[in-house]
């Protein structure tokens, strides 16, 4: 089929679920739009192909959008523990109420969205197909837009489905009435590229969500022309272009901008003209520190709550005749309030004085406490404002005493992962989600740094000095502890989920060193 518009007509649950217009003539508001419209954008479109040392990749984007007819598409996934499989359910509107139906079992089984959406055949001028893959469907896409005239102006959906970290605990994905989410066009578990020239892609709803949305076979595919042509651009750009192709496959954001702060590790460092302001109009705090007083001495309320994640993204690598064992960690807030820390410079000097506010529960703010301080950190991948007495990592021998302390001690607080969407009060779509936007720069007289409710602040231990140095450490079980506001400064709900410990196993000899990671219930 090429036509390209494909109605997703009503099923006993979709019917409820009204998603939105039916592709032509979208800006219009429809008199009754369907429940879910399959769409294009374009009957053809332009894939550039990128090369460079490692190779050549394509990026493609084929344009093809779902879009929500006259109320939300929503999808709530949660797991009880680490042990649980996900468990998603789908929010319909039935007889004008709002009520959850489970998914069929191998719709979701990660964090990336609807597992294997659609088929992509790639077939060239001679009708010979040269690629053939799956790709799955996250609805919270970053570039959804309002598509019909009478749609909610703002969409309430986070932006992204956050797949990285193994170790979620629970997702919102929607559609707001009347936007778009777009479909994926590229396989996120293979490579793919394909010399310049003419191809026709066709994209077709899987079989699985044929059943489920009780389409027709013959309304569930589109084809779009496709011509490849190889891009010329320089190392920077080539640069940006893996970056955009990475997100793709991992289902993050693939504009232009985000790929340019992926490429300036840690956002943007390195071009002052793409760092961003830490400031919003009327998001600035007072002029100078507050006095302090006792937390006791505030009303009891809504409070952060900080929870460790195990450690994840664990590796062993080698540098200069050293051994070092690098891992990922996130701190997330499982509280009912932001943890909403402001830091005040000290006159000529990198310092500042830093202090907790507190929020009733209408948000109206109600108090600040002294925790701690922050300092400027100027080193390559940093120059940024961090916390100090956010977290600790520890190594921790067999009997769990402490064998080695990380050098990384403090912290630009961001909204990197979403944690868990489905608490009570998360935040779907925080602002300051990126290094760049979180913490400030040098010329900063003040800095906020907030992490709010579900939502995670990861850091990867990647470089020297924020990992653990295991040269002369014997071979044996070891604990990579993960601690959350070690010093007490802040105060939260509850400071006894502050710890995650994750085991790991060193072997080998001095020159061969081997490293070993149990899962933790088959995860990572």
């Amino acid at each position: 089929m090429t036509s390209r518009t494909r109605l997703l007509t009503a099923g006993a649950v979709t019917a409820a679920v009204a998603l939105a217009g039916a592709g032509v003539g979208v800006a219009s508001a429809a008199a009754d739009p369907p429940p879910l419209a399959f769409t294009s954008a374009a009957p053809d479109v332009i894939a550039e192909r990128y090369t460079w040392d490692e190779g050549a990749h394509l990026y493609l984007d084929l344009g093809i959008n779902v879009i929500a007819g006259k109320d939300p598409f929503e999808i709530r996934a949660t797991r009880k523990s680490y042990a649980d499989p996900i468990d998603a359910q789908q929010y319909v509107v039935k007889n004008g109420k709002r009520k959850a139906v489970s998914l069929p079992a191998g719709m979701v089984t990660d964090w990336y969205g609807l597992k294997d959406f659609t088929t992509v055949s790639i077939t060239n001028e001679a009708g010979t197909e040269v690629a053939n893959y799956q790709t799955d469907f996250c609805p919270n896409s970053y570039n959804s837009a309002r598509t019909r005239r009478d749609a909610p102006a703002e969409t309430p959906y986070p932006q992204g489905c956050n797949g990285g970290n193994p170790f979620t605990l629970g997702a919102v994905w929607g559609i707001q009435a009347g936007w778009n989410g777009e479909v994926d066009s590229m396989p996120r578990r293979q490579e793919l590229d394909l010399p310049d020239g003419k191809y026709k892609a066709t994209v077709t709803l899987n079989q699985r969500y044929r059943d489920y949305f009780k389409i027709a076979a013959d309304d569930s595919a589109i084809t779009v022309g496709v011509t490849v042509t190889t891009a010329e651009r320089d190392k920077r750009g080539a640069a940006v272009a893996e970056a955009r192709i990475k997100a793709a496959r991992a289902g993050e954001d693939t504009s232009e901008q985000a790929a340019v702060a992926e490429h300036g590790e840690h956002a943007g460092q390195g071009d002052p003209k793409l760092q961003i302001s830490a400031y919003k109009p009327g998001f600035r705090p007072p002029a100078k520190a507050p006095k302090a007083v006792k937390a006791s001495s505030i009303a009891k309320g809504p409070r952060p709550d900080l929870r460790s994640l195990p450690a994840w993204g664990i590796s062993l690598s080698q540098e200069d005749e050293k051994w070092f064992v690098n891992f990922g960690a996130t701190v997330w807030n499982a509280g009912t309030s932001p943890l909403l820390v402001d830091g005040f410079r000290r006159t000529g000097t990198e310092l500042m004085d830093a202090y907790q506010y507190f929020f009733d529960a209408k948000g109206k703010e109600v108090g600040s406490v002294e925790a701690g301080t922050m300092e400027w950190d100027a080193r390559e991948g940093h120059r940024h404002w961090h916390f100090t007495d956010f977290a600790q990592y520890n190594l921790l021998g067999s009997d769990q005493k402490l064998a080695v302390r990380s050098g990384k001690e403090a912290f630009c607080l961001a909204n990197t992962d979403a944690v868990d969407y489905t608490i009570p009060s998360a935040k779907w779509r925080p602002d300051n989600t990126d290094l760049s936007s979180s913490c400030g720069q040098n010329t900063a007289v003040a800095v906020r740094e907030v992490l709010d409710i579900g939502n995670g602040d990861t850091y990867t231990q990647e470089r020297p000095g924020q990992s653990f140095e295991i040269t002369d450490l014997p071979n044996g079980t070891y604990y990579i502890e993960v601690k959350a506001n070690p010093a007490d400064k802040l105060t939260e709900l509850s400071t006894a989920n502050n710890t995650a410990l994750r085991e790991i196993r060193l072997g080998g000899t001095p020159d061969a060193r081997t490293l070993e990671v149990p899962s933790v219930h088959g995860l990572d």
